[in-house]
């Protein structure tokens, strides 16, 4: 007869198992996404936010190159344009640019990581900033940001980040104040 003690014991054993195979996804994902080239996507991005009674939407093209080139072209309702090149993002809207180094702000640095780390299949970069959880499959996963740093948590709270194989598909900001963004990503209109 098993007991009580030998299930928990068997149990105990088993947990170290589980939390080695998750890392092992990781390990394999950011491979995966590390080889990936580029390229342009299209993406739907919808925000929820209190103050409004439905979500604000917004879409464009969004283009990345490794290891460290991404630019958000909106499209629509207005256009605006992020680029983030090395250390420095830029941002025109309405006819007027705006350069900032990221390291000087390290709220904004861990949010560009978030991206663009999980872009580059830079584990490292996104431990940096964020503990990672990692769910599902090969063909469907899901990685999960919670970050580090209370600066950034008291802006966002979890960033699930999902899609197939070496691409992503979807990305999820949960904000601190009850907000968030959520954006579908195309397979990709273009490579390098």
């Amino acid at each position: 007869m098993i007991t009580r003690w030998t299930c928990l014991l068997a149990l105990l054993l088993l947990l170290p198992l589980g939390a080695a195979r998750a890392a092992d996804d990781i390990d394999r994902l950011m491979a995966e996404l590390a080889a990936n080239p580029g390229g342009t996507v299209r993406f739907v991005e919808k925000r929820h936010m209190a103050m409004f009674d439905k979500p604000l939407e917004s879409s464009g093209e969004m283009s990345y190159y490794p290891p460290d080139w991404l630019e958000r072209r909106t499209l629509k309702p207005r256009p605006e344009r992020v680029l983030l090149e090395k250390d420095t993002l830029t941002v025109e809207r309405e006819r007027r640019r705006f350069s900032m180094p990221v390291s000087q702000r390290p709220e904004v640095m861990a949010f560009v990581a978030s991206v663009r780390s999980t872009l580059a299949g830079d584990r490292a970069g996104l431990e940096r900033h964020y503990a990672l959880a990692y769910q599902g499959n090969r063909q469907r996963w899901t990685l999960t940001l919670v970050p580090r740093e209370p600066r950034m948590l008291a802006i966002v709270t979890r960033i699930a980040i999902s899609g197939e194989q070496a691409l992503v598909r979807h990305i999820e900001y949960q904000q601190a104040d009850g907000d968030r963004s959520e954006m579908s990503i195309s397979a990709p209109v273009s490579k390098p």
